[in-house]
């Protein structure tokens, strides 16, 4: 039988093991630190612990390892690799330094479901769940990249490949595990949890008692454009969404940011901007504004800047909170599945194409 992932694990279960053991509790908050906040990659470096002890934890886990199969950078600081996984699967994660920030970039899924047709991702199918610990490997990965630079992750975006919302339990597992105080030790206000509008999922983590950030993917201020740029609308219609990230906003007292991709000449119109405005005034929400990033095999441009300009002008004057997200990575295809695709294809491609670099 395969060893267990220890980042799978919560504190708690880990505690539950190694007392059954017979160890003292104490010996589970070792491990613990070891594992999230000295980014240990192995137990034989558990110094602190006895040579049986440690013996014993090899033998009932393992801290499983995602290997770079590709990667590129840019002057900019940002990062974009592409990891295999246990399985032969492979996944992206980002890292973007942007002055004293340093956001990693997760998937949680190898695939997406949804099929957005502006997403290189969406064109993939769909092949599985990620587990918790294989979302947060992508964060400790990066966080080891940044421990040889003196520098440490400071928030993490669940905005990778896949929808975190269809991966719920492993998707807030991993953000417990980051946010433990004994461990990781990252706030939940620097956790941001993309979702497309999966209504569910959104209503559940609002009441988790977490106060994450939630950005609801929107694209489209009308139903019917919207079910053309993202097939979920179908599912879950903008009413219902909108509703939703209400409710989220109450419960948590937190801003919902509203993702909205401008793609030249579909969604990038003046009256797009009026019925955004109309959709969003007087709701605790924010909207980021993303002109598209190119992908090969997309049908879509990206708008001009001036026009970019135009439609935030419009909102802030409209009493809508507004940024333009400044793009990163447009020179090495930081955008979401741009990498796979470049490598080897389809999230089905087999073990040897996800290697090729």
């Amino acid at each position: 039988m395969d060893s267990r992932d220890l980042l799978d694990l919560s504190l708690p279960e880990l505690a539950s093991e190694i007392t059954a053991w017979g160890e003292p509790s104490f010996r589970a908050r070792q491990v613990w630190e070891w594992g999230w906040k000295r980014l240990a990659t192995d137990f034989a470096s558990m110094t602190n612990l006895s040579r049986g002890l440690r013996g014993r934890l090899a033998r009932a886990f393992t801290i499983r390892l995602p290997t770079v199969a590709a990667g590129q950078g840019d002057e900019e600081g940002t990062d974009k690799v592409l990891l295999t996984l246990a399985d032969g699967q492979a996944v992206e994660a980002v890292l973007l330094r942007e002055d004293r920030r340093r956001t990693v970039c997760v998937s949680t899924q190898v695939g997406c479901p949804v099929g957005c047709s502006f997403c290189a991702t969406g064109g993939m199918g769909y092949v599985r769940d990620l587990t918790a610990g294989e979302i947060a490997a992508q964060v400790l990965h990066f966080a080891r990249v940044l421990q040889c630079a003196g520098e440490e992750v400071t928030h993490v975006v669940v905005m990778g490949m896949g929808e975190p919302l269809f991966n719920y339990d492993a998707t807030l597992r991993t953000i417990r595990n980051l946010n433990d105080p004994q461990g990781f030790a990252l706030g939940v206000r620097r956790i941001t949890v993309s979702t497309v509008g999966v209504v569910p999922g959104i209503l559940r983590l609002a009441e988790e008692g977490l106060q994450v950030n939630l950005a609801v993917s929107l694209h489209a201020p009308d139903e019917d454009l919207r079910r053309q740029l993202v097939p979920l609308g179908e599912r879950w219609p903008l009413r219902e969404v909108l509703s939703a990230a209400d409710h989220y906003a109450e419960r948590t007292g937190r801003r919902v940011s509203y993702e909205y991709v401008l793609l030249r000449e579909v969604n990038d119109r003046w009256e797009h901007a009026h019925a955004l405005a109309r959709l969003l005034r007087g709701r605790l929400a924010h909207v980021n504004l993303i002109p598209f990033n190119p992908a090969p095999g997309l049908p879509y441009e990206r708008p001009e800047d001036s026009r970019v300009d135009a439609f935030r002008r419009l909102l802030i004057g409209s009493g809508v909170d507004v940024t333009v997200r400044r793009s990163r990575g447009v020179r090495i295809q930081a955008g979401c599945g741009q990498l796979r695709t470049q490598q080897g294809g389809s999230p089905a491609a087999s073990h040897e194409a996800d290697r090729v670099v």
